[in-house]
């Protein structure tokens, strides 16, 4: 029996991103790997989803960038957080656990 994949949940990129950062800095391959292995490969982000919220965090003073070599010896675009990106990761755990919290409690409600 395979693993299964599932669909990002609306809203729950920026903290997967935020949160992969929040030890070094990544660069983008190196972010989706870091969230697939977490998951173990239940949640994967693909490229055409990843570098633009990339560039929107960037964009809005999240995360910092610069220019690198990977692991490979290729040129690539490493980003790490801010201390706004810091801030913003503490606001998205805290809002996920209420949010999370709350979802659990009406299904672990017994029907009836």
């Amino acid at each position: 029996m395979g693993i299964s994949r599932t669909p990002l949940i609306r809203g729950t990129l920026t903290p997967l991103i935020l949160k992969a950062l929040s030890r070094e800095p990544r660069h983008g391959y190196a972010i989706a790997a870091w969230i697939q292995e977490r998951t173990e490969s239940v949640l994967q982000v693909e490229e055409g989803v990843l570098y633009p919220a990339l560039h929107k965090l960037e964009e809005a003073g999240l995360l910092g960038a610069h220019w690198g070599q990977n692991e490979t010896g290729r040129r690539a675009k490493f980003y790490a957080l801010t201390d706004q990106g810091r801030a913003r990761l503490r606001e998205e755990v805290a809002q996920w656990k209420r949010g999370s919290a709350a979802v659990d409690a009406v299904l672990d409600t017994a029907e009836g």
